[in-house]
C-alpha cells in the first residue's frame, strides 16, 4: 500500500509509514503546540478526560488516509500499483476508472471504510460514527455532503474491486485499521466511546488537527520518502523532522497577583506618579471576579486606555482559560499595522513570553509591507512547503542557513500563507481574519483551531455595520461554544447592538435574561457574561477628563468655510476638516489651498498608494500628536482636511473641529481629536481663540429654522443612508440650538446621544417626522437586504452534540477566504482592483514612485528602475509592491471594472511573473506617465504625494 510518489525523483512513502508519521505528529502538536484551553475543551467530551482525547487525535491522524486503501486511489501510479496486483489486489487502470474517482476521493472513502469499520469490529451505530469519522472524510478541508456519501455507497468498486480480489482489499483494510487501533491505544476504548456525543465544536477541532498533522507528516524534507526514509528508526525520524520544524510553544500564562497599579506600571511602564484609570481598574477587577472568562464589552470614551485595559484582561482571561495566545482585531490595515509595535512592546514584558520563543503575526493582505513583521521574518529561517495532496506548487525551499532566529518573538516560516498564518500565538489584523470564521470556506476548521486557543480582542466595534454584525453574531456563537474569551471595545455602542453581542455569544439559553440587561444609560460601562450565564454590569466613573464641546452649524459653502477658518485662524491653530467622501476632501482642499498656501493645508484619505498613506500617518502623529511625542507642530496655523481615516486609532489633536454630518457615533469619534490633550493650564497653549472645544458641523443644507429638516449633501447619502444622518442631526439639535449654553459634554452625552440616535424612541420636531418616516422605510429595506446576502456563505448555527459536520460548509465560497474575493463577502462592499503604481519614463523604462521615502536602513526606494526582461532584484520589487493602490468607487461597477483590468493587462511583464519575482507576480500594474497621469477605463486619473489619487470622468 502506497500513500506518497514523487513523479521526478521515483520515490514513494508505503502507507503505513505515513500513517505512523501523522500520529506521532498529533501526539507532539497535542503534547507541545495545542493550547491548554483547546485541550481541555476536547478532553471534556470524553469518559477519561485528557487521556482519551489525546488518544483519539493521535488515532484519527493516523487513520485519516486509510481511504487510500483503496482502488480509486491506488491505481493512480501504475508501478506501485502493479505491485499491489501481485500481491493479489485487482485494480483497474485510472483510465479505466475515468471520471468516476471523484466519486471516491480518499478523504471520503476513509471516512465510510472507518465507519463500516467501527460498526463491523465495535457494533457501533450507523448513526453515531460519523462524529468521529467526519475528522477523516474531512481532511481535505471541506467535510463531505450526504449526497457524496450516497453517491459512493452506490458505487462500492471504487472501494473494493468485486470478484475474488474483494475479499483482500477488504482484509488489508480491517487490518490497517486494527493495527491502528492497538499500535495508537483506542482498541480498549472504542467500545466506551460508542456512547459518546462530541460536540461539533470539538469535532472541528480534532478534524483541524488532523489536517495539520496531515500538512506536517507530507513535507518530503522532515519526513524523506523511501527508499532513503527507511534507513532510520521510528523514534529518530518523528525527533529529527520535529526539531528541524521547530514550532513555537504556546504562550502559558500565569494570572499575576498584582493589584491593578501594579499590574498597569509593569506591563505598560506607566510614568511615576501616573494612576490606573477608573475604566481600567473595574476590567481588571471584573476579569477576577467572573465565574470564568467570558465575553466583557468595554465601552469608554476615546483616551481613556481600553487598548491597555483589553490587554491586561486578557492577560487574566489567557490564564483561566488555558488560552495560549491573543488575537487583536481592528478595522482597517492602517489601524492593524498601528496595532503591531504596540502589540510587540506589549510582549516584550509580559511574563511567559519575555525571554520565551513565541509566534507572532500580522495579518492582512499586506503584511508583508509593514516593516516591523518584515523585520521578524528576515530574522528566521525557513521551513519547506507542505504538500497538502492537492495541485499546489510547493517551493521545498530549505532553511537559509539551518538556524532558528534567537529572538524571542519571531514570524515562523511555516506559520505564514493564508492557511497558517492566524495559527501563531500572538496575532495583530484586520476583524475580516475572525469574520472568515464565519464564512463558509475551505479548511475553515484551520481557522477555528487557531482562534479556539486565543483570547479575542475585538476593537473599534462601533464600526461595523448591518451586513459585517450578521458574520460576527455567528461568530461570537461559536467562539461562546468554544469558550473562547473575548473582550470588546467601543467608544459606545447602542443598547439593541450590546445585547445583540452578548446574546450571540452566551446562547440560545440565556436570551431571555440578556434580553433584560442593555437599557442602562450609565457611561462607561462594562459588561460581561459567560456562555449560557447571567450578566454582569459594572459602571466605573470616568478618568476625570472633560471637554465641553459647542457645536454649531455651517451652511456647506466652500468659500463661507474659508472665511470662517481665516476669521478663526488670525492667532494660529490646528484645524481638523473631515469630509465624508474622497471627492469632497479633494475638492475641500483645493479651495482651502487657494486661501492659505499648499504649505498650510494637508491632506489626507484612503487613495493614497500604501506607502504614502503610512507616511501621511507618520507625519500626522509627528505634528499633531500628544505633548511630548509630537516634534512638530505648527506654530502658526494649519489645516487638515481628512475623510474617515482621521476617526480611527490615530492619536492627534486639534484645536477646532469642522464636520460634515455623519452619524453620531462617529461624530463623537471625530470629536475625540477635539482639545483630545491638555496643552497648558486651561488649554492656555493653545491660541486664544480657540481655547473652547468647537466642532462645526456642516455637509448639509440646514434651511432656515429648527422645523426645517436638514438635507445631507448626496455623497454622505450614500456613504450613511438618510435615516442615520437625520436621526443624528435630530440628537444633536439641543445642542445646536443651545450654543455656548448647551455645548456636548464628553463624556457624560456620549451614551445619551448614540442610545437617542439609535434607539426606537421618536426623535426631533414633529415636522421631521414624514422625512425620518420615509427615511425609516429606506432603512429598514437597506438593513433586511444586507442581512439577507450576509446570510448566503455564512456558517450554520452550532448543531447539537452528536451531529455530524457532514455538509459544514456546503454551498460555500470554496477556497477565497483571505482573499479579494473573501474579504467582500465579509463586509459589505463591492469587489475593487487592486493595483501596483509604478512610473514610466519618456523613454519607455519603469520605475518606481520617485518621491518614496528611504526605507529604516537608509535605501533608497524613489526612482528604482524596474527591468522588464528580468525580475527585479527583491529590494526593487518590494519597493514597488509597496504602492499598492485600491482604486475608487467607480472602478467596481461590473463593465468598468472588466474594462479597467482588460486595460491594465496590456501590460504584462512575463519576467514579473512567478517565484523568481513574488512581489510583483500576478500584480495589476497602474503606469503614470511623468506628470503622474493617465487614463483608465474612460477615466483620468491624476495621482500626487500631497493628493492622493484623483478621478475625473473623460467628456465623451
Amino acid at each position: 500500500m502506497w500513500a506518497k510518489h514523487d513523479r521526478e525523483t521515483d520515490g514513494w512513502l508505503p502507507l503505513w509509514r505515513h500513517m505512523e508519521d501523522s500520529a506521532a505528529v498529533a501526539g507532539l502538536l497535542w503534547d507541545e503546540w495545542l493550547p491548554r484551553g483547546v485541550r481541555r475543551l476536547v478532553a471534556e467530551a470524553l469518559p477519561l478526560g485528557e487521556a482519551d482525547a489525546r488518544a483519539l487525535a493521535v488515532w484519527l491522524a493516523g487513520v485519516h488516509d486509510v481511504g487510500k486503501a483503496a482502488p480509486a486511489f491506488a491505481c493512480q501510479v501504475d508501478q506501485l500499483a502493479d505491485m499491489m496486483r501481485y500481491q493479489g489486489l485487482e485494480m483497474r487502470s485510472a483510465r479505466a476508472v475515468g471520471p468516476d474517482r471523484r466519486i471516491a476521493p480518499h478523504g471520503l472513502a476513509g471516512q465510510v471504510l472507518l465507519g463500516e469499520w467501527l460498526e463491523e469490529r465495535y457494533g457501533w451505530p450507523a448513526a453515531r460514527t460519523g462524529q468521529f469519522t467526519v475528522a477523516v472524510g474531512g481532511h481535505h478541508g471541506v467535510p463531505p455532503e450526504h449526497g457524496q456519501i450516497k453517491a459512493l455507497y452506490e458505487h462500492e468498486e471504487l472501494l473494493r474491486t468485486p470478484g475474488p480480489s474483494s475479499g483482500v482489499w477488504r482484509q488489508v483494510q480491517t487490518e490497517l485499521l486494527d493495527a491502528c487501533a492497538d499500535r495508537f491505544g483506542v482498541a480498549e476504548r472504542l467500545g466506551e466511546w460508542r456512547a459518546v456525543r462530541v460536540s461539533q465544536p470539538v469535532q472541528v477541532l480534532l478534524t483541524a488537527l488532523v489536517i495539520v498533522s496531515d500538512w506536517i507528516a507530507s513535507n518530503e524534507e522532515l519526513f524523506p520518502y523511501f527508499p532513503d526514509g527507511a534507513a532510520c528508526s521510528d523514534e529518530e525520524r518523528v525527533a529529527a523532522a520535529w526539531r528541524g520544524l521547530d514550532l513555537p510553544a504556546p504562550w502559558l500564562a500565569e494570572e499575576s497577583a498584582a493589584s491593578p497599579q501594579e499590574l498597569f506600571v509593569s506591563r505598560f511602564g506607566l510614568p511615576e506618579g501616573a494612576e490606573v484609570r477608573p475604566v481600567q481598574e473595574a476590567a481588571v477587577e471584573l476579569a477576577r471576579e467572573m465565574e470564568s472568562p467570558g465575553l466583557m464589552i468595554v465601552e469608554a470614551p476615546m483616551g481613556e486606555g481600553k487598548t491597555e485595559a483589553a490587554l491586561a484582561v486578557a492577560e487574566i482571561f489567557a490564564a483561566r482559560s488555558g488560552a495560549g495566545g491573543v488575537f487583536f482585531a481592528l478595522p482597517t490595515m492602517a489601524t492593524g499595522n498601528a496595532m503591531f509595535p504596540r502589540l510587540l512592546d506589549w510582549l516584550a514584558g509580559l511574563p511567559g513570553v519575555a525571554g520565551e520563543r513565541r509566534s507572532v503575526h500580522l495579518a492582512h493582505s499586506k503584511a508583508a509591507l509593514n516593516e516591523d513583521f518584515a523585520g521578524l521574518m528576515a530574522r528566521e529561517g525557513r521551513v519547506a512547503a507542505v504538500d497538502v495532496d492537492s495541485a499546489v506548487d510547493s517551493s521545498r525551499q530549505q532553511p537559509a542557513d539551518g538556524r532558528s532566529a534567537s529572538a524571542e518573538l519571531v514570524a515562523h516560516a511555516w506559520l505564514r500563507g493564508r492557511k497558517r498564518a492566524m495559527l501563531a500565538s500572538f496575532v495583530a489584523g484586520t476583524v475580516d481574519q475572525l469574520l472568515f470564521m464565519g464564512l463558509k470556506s475551505r479548511h475553515l476548521a484551520l481557522r477555528h483551531l487557531a482562534i479556539a486557543g486565543k483570547v479575542v480582542v475585538i476593537d473599534e466595534a462601533h464600526a461595523y455595520d448591518t451586513y459585517m454584525s450578521v458574520y460576527l453574531d455567528r461568530v461570537l456563537s461559536w467562539l461562546g461554544a468554544y469558550r473562547v474569551p473575548v473582550v470588546v471595545l467601543s467608544a459606545t455602542l447602542p443598547a439593541t447592538r450590546r445585547r445583540e453581542l452578548l446574546q450571540a455569544y452566551a446562547g440560545r439559553e440565556a436570551e431571555a435574561v440578556v434580553e433584560k440587561v442593555g437599557e442602562t444609560g450609565a457611561y462607561p460601562l462594562l459588561t460581561a457574561v459567560i456562555p449560557g450565564g447571567v450578566p454582569v454590569v459594572r459602571c466605573p466613573e470616568a478618568s476625570g477628563r472633560a471637554t465641553d464641546v459647542e457645536v454649531e452649524r455651517l451652511a456647506d459653502d466652500l468659500g463661507g468655510l474659508a472665511d470662517r477658518l481665516e476669521a478663526e485662524l488670525v492667532g494660529g491653530g490646528c484645524v481638523l476638516v473631515v469630509r465624508n467622501t474622497v471627492r469632497r476632501v479633494l475638492e475641500t482642499a483645493r479651495v482651502l489651498r487657494d486661501r492659505f498656501g499648499v504649505d498650510d493645508v494637508t491632506v489626507a484619505h484612503s487613495s493614497f498608494v500604501d506607502v504614502d498613506r503610512a507616511a501621511k500617518d507618520r507625519e500626522l502623529l509627528r505634528r499633531f500628536g500628544p505633548p511630548g511625542k509630537a516634534t512638530g507642530r505648527p506654530a502658526g496655523r494649519h489645516i487638515v482636511v481628512a475623510s474617515q481615516v482621521a476617526e480611527q486609532s490615530l492619536d492627534v489633536d486639534f484645536d477646532l473641529l469642522v464636520s460634515d454630518l455623519c452619524p453620531v457615533d462617529l461624530l463623537l469619534q471625530r470629536m475625540g481629536r477635539l482639545h483630545r490633550h491638555r496643552r497648558g493650564d486651561g488649554q492656555s497653549e493653545r491660541p486664544e481663540r480657540l481655547r473652547t472645544a468647537r466642532c462645526l458641523l456642516t455637509g448639509a443644507s440646514w434651511g432656515d429654522g429648527v422645523a426645517d429638516v436638514p438635507e445631507p449633501v448626496r455623497g454622505s447619502v450614500a456613504v450613511y443612508g438618510r435615516y442615520a444622518l437625520l436621526r443624528s442631526a435630530a440628537v444633536l439639535l439641543p445642542h445646536l440650538e443651545g450654543g455656548p449654553q448647551r455645548p456636548v459634554r464628553l463624556p457624560s452625552d456620549i451614551s445619551v446621544l448614540v442610545q437617542g440616535a439609535y434607539g426606537p424612541g421618536p426623535v426631533g420636531p414633529e415636522s421631521w417626522a414624514a422625512a425620518l418616516g420615509e427615511a425609516r422605510v429606506q432603512f429598514d429595506e437597506h438593513r433586511a437586504d444586507q442581512r439577507e446576502r450576509a446570510s448566503v456563505f455564512r456558517l450554520g448555527d452550532v448543531g447539537r452534540p452528536g451531529r455530524p459536520l457532514f455538509g459544514w460548509v456546503a454551498a460555500g465560497v470554496g477556497d477565497t477566504d483571505d482573499s479579494r474575493v473573501g474579504r467582500a463577502q465579509v463586509r459589505d462592499s463591492r469587489e475593487s482592483v487592486e493595483v501596483v503604481v509604478v512610473q514610466r519614463r519618456d523613454d519607455g523604462s519603469l520605475v518606481t514612485l520617485p518621491w518614496l521615502e528611504e526605507d529604516r536602513k537608509g535605501r533608497q526606494r524613489g526612482g528604482l528602475e524596474l527591468p522588464q526582461d528580468q525580475p527585479p532584484a527583491p529590494f526593487v520589487g518590494r519597493a514597488a509592491a509597496s504602492c499598492g493602490l485600491r482604486l475608487p468607487l467607480q472602478f467596481s461597477y461590473a463593465a468598468t471594472m472588466d474594462r479597467a483590468i482588460e486595460e491594465l493587462e496590456q501590460l504584462y511583464v512575463p519576467a514579473w511573473q512567478g517565484k523568481d519575482s513574488p512581489w510583483l507576480a500576478g500584480q495589476l500594474i497602474l503606469t503614470l506617465d511623468e506628470d503622474c497621469q493617465t487614463q483608465l477605463a474612460g477615466f483620468s486619473l491624476r495621482y500626487s504625494r500631497l493628493d492622493g489619487l484623483e478621478v475625473t470622468r473623460d467628456r465623451v
